[in-house]
């Protein structure tokens, strides 16, 4: 046995009994328009909302946005990539991609939030390795705060998942804002069916 896998070994013996997780109370619903709540907290964070017709008009609202030369990675059939993106994809090779694009599960009216999991995504590193990253999002998907979210299945069921809310950000150099720091430097929730 190597040095690694019995240290490995003796964490695993070490584990705690597994018990059952905590309840998580029912708030009541902040209620409302929960579109309208999602699209102000996106902002807020420094997310955008658009609407088109239908799928088929989002590879024209990219072009749009972020120009004809556009690379794109889609994990989602609804789109169009320029390039290909398959569970084998090699996270490194998006690093030149220009546009991600993928279908959240659901969003959440409290905090403009896209639930993204490995089904998702497809290559985790979409969310986080291109510069733009567009989200289809059927408005029919909306819950209404965070503590909806503990309770669905595909929240239990997800190996990895992110609530994503807005571009990356920070603002801890001198006070000033950068987008795009440590992630995407745009976020774009596309509301359309699914």
């Amino acid at each position: 046995m190597t040095t690694r896998e019995a240290f490995l070994a003796k964490v695993r013996q070490a584990q705690p009994a597994a018990r059952p997780r905590p309840e998580v109370p029912v708030f009541d619903a902040a209620g409302g328009d929960l579109r309208a709540r999602f699209t102000a907290a996106l902002q807020l964070m420094g997310g955008t909302c658009v609407e088109v017709a239908a799928a088929s008009d989002v590879s024209g609202l990219i072009r749009e946005r972020f120009g004809a030369a556009a690379s794109i990675a889609s994990a989602t059939p609804e789109v169009q990539g320029t390039r290909a993106l398959a569970a084998d994809t090699q996270p490194a090779s998006l690093q030149d991609i220009d546009v991600g694009v993928v279908r959240a599960r659901f969003g959440v009216a409290e905090t403009g939030s896209v639930w993204l999991s490995e089904r998702e995504y497809v290559v985790n590193a979409l969310g986080y390795i291109v510069q733009h990253l567009v989200v289809l999002l059927d408005p029919a998907q909306l819950l209404d705060g965070l503590q909806d979210v503990y309770r669905r299945d595909d929240f239990r069921d997800a190996r990895y998942a992110a609530l994503v809310t807005g571009p990356s950000a920070t603002a801890d150099i001198e006070g000033v804002l950068i987008r795009g720091a440590q992630g995407v430097r745009s976020l774009t929730v596309v509301w359309v069916a699914a």
